[in-house]
C-alpha cells in the first residue's frame, strides 16, 4: 500500500481552517521541525485572522502564530486543524 506523503514545501501558502467551525485562520508560511529527527513541531501562520489571534497561541520572532503540528488533522486543499486542541 502506498503512503500518502506531503512535503513541507507543498503546504506553504495553503489556507488553515478550523475543523469544528470552518473558520479560516490564515495561511501557512513555514513549518518548524527538528532537523536531527525530522519531528514536526509547528506550522507557522502568516496573516492570522482575529479568530486565531484570540486563541493566544505562541508566536515566532516575527509575530507569526505557531500552530502545534499535533492539532493538524488533515492536509489537502486546506490545512485542517482541530480548534479544540488549540485551546
Amino acid at each position: 500500500m502506498a503512503e500518502n506523503r506531503v512535503r513541507a514545501r507543498n503546504i506553504i501558502e495553503k489556507v488553515v481552517v478550523s475543523e469544528e467551525t470552518g473558520k479560516k485562520f490564515g495561511m501557512v508560511s513555514n513549518v518548524d521541525f527538528i532537523t536531527e529527527s525530522g519531528e514536526l513541531l509547528n506550522i507557522v501562520v502568516d496573516g492570522a485572522t482575529k479568530s486565531l489571534r484570540e486563541l493566544n497561541l505562541k508566536t515566532d520572532e516575527k509575530g507569526r502564530i505557531l500552530v502545534p503540528f499535533s492539532a493538524v488533522k488533515s492536509i489537502g486543499d486546506f490545512v485542517i486543524v482541530s480548534e479544540n486542541e488549540l485551546i
